[in-house]
């Protein structure tokens, strides 16, 4: 095993941790935290097979394997940017809903004063 193979599978292990932590204080919610366990788990084993790279390049047809790495993570951040993106806009509608009933509960309120 080489230097860099033990330094990734380290960082990878590290970076798990970290989530399964953040889960543990409660402050990333299980929901939210299953694409960034997902990914860390992709990381370990991109880590632990060495060739992973090399095969998945050949496979979609890239010659420079670190390229693939990179498109990789890319897509494991446009994932995760879609999620985000989908809870916000989910959350800004309940913000909208519950400002309208406030907004009602307020009227209600100074008609019968």
């Amino acid at each position: 095993m080489e230097r860099i193979q033990i330094i990734a599978i380290t960082g990878s292990i590290f970076f798990l941790s970290v989530i399964f932590e953040l889960i543990r204080r409660k402050l990333l919610k299980e929901a939210y935290a299953i694409l960034w366990l997902f990914f860390g788990i992709i990381f370990i084993i991109l880590s632990c097979w060495r060739r992973a790279i090399d095969y998945f390049s050949k496979l979609v047809g890239i010659y420079y394997p670190p390229a693939m790495l990179l498109l990789f993570l890319i897509f494991a951040l446009i994932i995760v940017l879609v999620q985000f993106s989908v809870v916000v806009s989910q959350q800004n509608d309940k913000i909208r809903k519950l400002a309208q009933k406030i907004a009602l509960l307020e009227e209600k309120l100074s008609k019968k004063e």
